[in-house]
């Protein structure tokens, strides 16, 4: 018989595995996170993790599907891996007309997309999204309300020194419109635009003047004024409009943008949003063809590497591409990856260990129906217990617990079986006492509280 040829163990590149100490780093966040949007009167939703092709074409604009994992399927029918979480909604709300509006859904689920891994700033192929979106209202309190949540969020996981960046497509879309562009080229405007913190304003300029569609130089100066203006911390929301309906005020998109950002803003202002940890920057624009009116983004001005930590907007329009009908909505996107990155470089993840209470040693075969036992009666009591399955030497088993950070072992050998006790031993400070097995529970709870 051959021998079998070694697979050689690998993964995709801008992919990773989760060990348990990352998991457990995950999960925190996501409960932390979970937590918020409940507070907020969100519900949970999932949908599959590929849908039909043409679902996803045509909504993220031509950067975007260039992203798109196809998946070949039999009969000719192309699937695609799920490229956010946005578009599925879109086609799960449209299927479910039942839903009772507003709906608001959170969704924390895997999404692939075909791009270079950067690692540093927490970008993969294979990363989880956590979305959650308000359906079926115009009204602009929603878009404040989703703001309103990131904040909490991010406070949530100790995070204090970021700012939230809002403004209103509506803006570029009318300064593009002004200087002649047209719906064909205001995609590619936007996404231009949008990559002014990536490359710089210099580098935007040098897009626009080599774009055929974009290469015009009144709107180019005016982009270097919008620009300058825009990113000028000194200058208030205040200012900042005062300059846009001197400019353009008779221009009716952004005469429309402009009150979009005031409303908004007084919004937040009522929610109790530290106006120190969001600005209005008309130059933001979301790089995702679907948005329609006002788009955020948070970031870490301290920590420009990492990139956007949240960002979403509203897409009024995008539902009705499978509804048939005019369906208004407004959502976020969390990075829980670029979050974890973020944190872990900032030193504000907390040491999660394990979550292993209790290790129940196996002291013999003779001792294994008490030690099974215990460990049943602790798990009832609401402890996460482990049995060793075993009859190794206790100081293997005690080393385990160690390397593990299990907190507790509990030792049941002849002497203490006989005697009906549990000795528990402290990993952290050496301590041992003998219990009564019925007490044993609560002992561990004691050690635990230290």
């Amino acid at each position: 018989m051959s021998e079998k040829k070694k697979i050689q163990p690998r993964i995709f590149k801008g992919t990773q595995d989760f060990l348990p100490e990352e998991m457990l780093k995950k999960q925190y966040l996501i409960d932390k996170i979970r937590a918020v949007f409940m507070r907020f009167g969100f519900e949970p939703a999932e949908t599959p993790a590929f849908e039909y092709h043409e679902i996803l074409m045509g909504k993220y604009g031509e950067e975007g599907e260039k992203l798109i994992y196809p998946l070949a399927y039999k009969g000719g029918r192309t699937l695609a891996l799920r490229y956010d979480l946005t578009v599925p909604l879109a086609r799960m709300t449209a299927m479910h007309p039942e839903l009772p509006m507003p709906f608001k859904r959170y969704q924390i689920q895997p999404v692939w997309r075909a791009e270079k891994a950067q690692i540093r700033q927490g970008r993969f192929r294979e990363f989880y999204q956590c979305d959650v979106d308000t359906v079926g209202t115009d009204s602009l309190l929603a878009d404040a309300e989703i703001i309103a949540m990131t904040d909490h969020c991010l406070r949530a996981l100790g995070i204090e020194n970021f700012l939230t960046k809002f403004s209103s497509r509506k803006l570029l879309y009318g300064i593009a419109r002004h200087y002649g562009a047209t719906d064909e080229t205001l995609g590619e405007f936007t996404r231009v635009i949008d990559k002014v913190d990536k490359i710089g304003p210099d580098a935007v300029v040098n897009a626009l003047l080599d774009s055929k569609n974009l290469n015009q130089r009144t709107l180019i100066d005016t982009c270097i004024e919008f620009m300058v203006m825009a990113s000028d911390r000194k200058k208030d929301t205040k200012t900042k409009l005062e300059y846009l309906e001197k400019t353009f005020g008779k221009q009716p998109e952004i005469f429309a943008g402009i009150a979009e950002v005031r409303q908004i803003s007084a919004a937040l202002k009522s929610l109790g949003v530290d106006e120190a940890r969001w600005v209005f920057d008309p130059a933001l624009a979301r790089g995702l063809a679907y948005y329609t009116g006002p788009v955020f983004e948070t970031v870490l001005p301290d920590h420009p590497h990492i990139g956007s930590l949240a960002g979403g907007g509203r897409y009024d329009d995008l539902i009705g591409l499978y509804a048939g009908r005019r369906v208004p909505a407004v959502g976020t996107t969390i990075g829980i990856d670029r979050i974890i990155t973020a944190m872990t470089q900032l030193g504000l993840m907390p040491d999660t260990g394990t979550s292993t209470d209790v290790l129940v040693c196996l002291f013999d075969e003779d001792c294994a129906p008490a030690a099974l036992v215990a460990a049943a009666k602790l798990r009832d009591a609401g402890l996460n217990v482990m049995n060793w399955f075993e009859p190794t030497k206790l100081k293997k088993q005690f080393n385990y617990a160690d390397k593990r950070g299990i907190r507790v072992v509990a030792v049941l050998g002849p002497d203490e079986v006989a005697r009906g006790e549990i000795t528990l031993k402290d990993m952290t400070t050496g301590e041992q006492q003998n219990v009564p097995a019925p007490d044993a529970a609560d002992a561990v709870k004691k050690i635990l509280d230290r």
